[in-house]
């Protein structure tokens, strides 16, 4: 089976004088061989500083190449990488650096900022992403500034060790087990507190392997990476996979708004696009439903043979939003608005949904965009996962079933926290998502996801409830930004946060709302069963506290 990191070895050695990386913001771009002569520094620096093969390195900022030269070389030189998503509290992070064991700290200086080194004992070292500089070191006599001062002397030390300059065959990388682990990825959940996923190399290769072999990327394709890296969805698919094959990966290191995403798309034209269902949700509402709510354009939509025209116009105005030159939109990290699916299934739109996990690095299924089955998530990874579902032993045989996973993706568990492993993975490698579903499709293979098990009510009559199908009807209705549906005293109350560029727009109040929103509920139960009613809607000032994944953190609320 392939390694890894010679994977990366090759790739670089290939692609030596290719464009590897940009950062949007400063345009300035890395090709392969001056990305692997970054690696290289930064390995020297781990070798003059004493760091070993299996220590834990932590990470922390936004996409930048000096970010992804961090990831790669410490995975490349055999360490474990340990990114932190930036959006965590710095209490939060503290405590994952701690729980790593991490011995040294990468990490943007308006981040660290915040923290406290002294609340980071077993941190040798905070190094800023940023300017190259140590922000503080251990200073205990012993090793007092050999952080600092290999830091230093890292641009004579690689001149001394490559005096006619870095070229292709300079590229070595340690050869690692499939089994050993290469990240611990901290979940940010929303159901509580995170835990340490520890993926192997053998994980991420089965990842990267598939991506390459579907050619989602390829020599000289572009890719615009814009979801967090320190997340498994984009690390995998926005770098592991298009490094592996000598993509144009660019880095949009600002928070992807609508407006900022469609001015990037338009400058990079990406070949493939990554991204979770929110940012298409937003595109589609500020660019297609305008467009179709008219009373004109209902009109036009009414008569066949029209609404034909119509809809390829709409299409065509959607994929130049993406950048016109991509092949496919690929939708993970959460379930698509079934209403947005079905309009962009409807207009022959590019995209597929995929399902994943931290826990499998993230791929558990995906069908191209050409095969997709609206309502599924794709089918399992070939050769490479499996999935079933199992149901209490007295529910009904069409009642879903929790989906149950196995294969090379599968991680092999959570770092120091047996217990928790042991709730999740059994003796056989099966992992329990806790998602809820049914599997069929062609072979039997293709997933379709219900709702989260953790987040499913039970009705007074003994109905499964799932909130994520009720809060997609309503988060399509006039005036709703958000929602959040929880049981208070055994009835059902939907929790919304207003759009509040809809009000702007119409000249409302939040004051005005009381009686849209009770028209709202008439309307919305009109599309439930009896026992989905909702009692009460109910307006909060604030928008929803998130994961940096952006999923609502449901348990603040229950």
């Amino acid at each position: 089976m392939a390694s890894l990191t010679k994977i990366y070895q090759n790739s670089f050695r290939t692609n030596f004088m290719l464009p590897a990386v940009t950062d949007y913001g400063s345009d300035t771009t890395l090709t392969y061989g001056e990305f692997a002569k970054k690696i290289a520094r930064i390995h020297l620096l781990y070798e003059s500083c004493g760091v070993k093969k299996g220590d834990k390195i932590a990470l922390m900022g936004k996409n930048t190449p000096d970010w992804v030269a961090v990831f790669m070389a410490t995975i490349t030189y055999g360490a474990v990488i340990v990114p932190v998503l930036q959006d965590f509290n710095p209490r939060d992070a503290q405590h994952i650096i701690n729980h790593s064991d991490a011995v040294l700290l990468f990490i943007s200086e308006h981040i660290y900022e915040h923290m406290d080194f002294n609340e980071l004992p077993n941190v040798k070292a905070a190094v800023s992403l940023d300017r190259r500089v140590v922000l503080d070191e251990i200073s205990d006599g012993k090793r007092k500034g050999i952080f600092s001062s290999s830091l230093r002397g890292l641009t004579r030390r690689i001149n001394n060790k490559y005096p006619t300059g870095f070229a292709g065959n300079d590229i070595v990388y340690a050869d690692m087990d499939l089994d050993d682990v290469a990240v611990i990825n901290y979940t940010s959940g929303t159901t509580g507190f995170s835990k340490g996923v520890m993926l192997t190399y053998g994980n991420l290769l089965g990842n990267v392997m598939f991506g390459i072999e579907s050619g989602l990327h390829y020599q000289g394709s572009r890719a615009l990476s814009f979801l967090p890296l320190a997340h498994a969805y984009g690390c995998a698919f926005d770098m592991l996979v298009p490094l592996a094959v000598g993509s144009h990966v660019t880095l949009l290191g600002k928070i992807p708004s609508p407006q900022i995403l469609m001015r990037a798309f338009a400058r990079v034209k990406p070949s493939l696009i990554i991204c979770v269902p929110l940012i298409l949700e937003k595109i589609y509402r500020k660019l297609i439903v305008p467009m179709i709510t008219t009373r004109a354009m209902r009109w036009v939509l009414a008569v066949p043979g029209l609404d034909r025209a119509i809809y390829m116009r709409i299409k065509a105005r959607l994929v130049e939003a993406f950048g016109g030159e991509f092949e496919e939109v690929i939708v993970g990290g959460a379930p698509l608005n079934p209403e947005v699916e079905d309009f962009l299934h409807k207009i022959k739109f590019p995209f597929t949904v995929g399902y994943g996990m931290t826990e499998c690095g993230p791929l558990i299924s995906y069908t191209p965009w050409q095969e997709f089955i609206p309502g599924s998530s794709g089918a399992t990874l070939p050769g490479i996962m499996q999935a079933r579902t199992v149901r209490p032993e007295d529910a009904p045989e069409d009642a879903p079933g929790e989906i149950l996973v196995k294969g090379q993706n599968v991680m092999k568990g959570y770092y120091k926290n047996p217990e928790a492993t042991a709730d999740v993975l059994d003796a056989e490698g099966w992992l329990r998502t806790g998602d809820m579903g049914f599997i069929g499709g062609p072979g039997d293979t293709t997933i379709f996801i219900r709702g989260r098990y953790k987040t499913m009510l039970l009705s007074a009559n003994g109905q499964n409830i799932y909130p994520e199908e009720i809060e997609a009807k309503l988060n399509n209705m006039p005036y709703v930004g958000e929602s959040l549906v929880v049981e208070r005293n055994g009835r059902l109350t939907a929790l919304v946060y207003p759009d509040m560029e809809a009000l702007d727009r119409d000249k409302l109040t939040v004051d005005s709302l009381e009686p849209i929103m009770a028209q709202t509920r008439v309307e919305l139960n009109r599309l439930l069963a009896p026992y989905e009613q909702i009692e009460k809607i109910q307006l909060i000032p604030e928008e929803f506290e998130k994961t940096p994944k952006r999923s609502i953190k449901r348990f603040l609320y229950s």
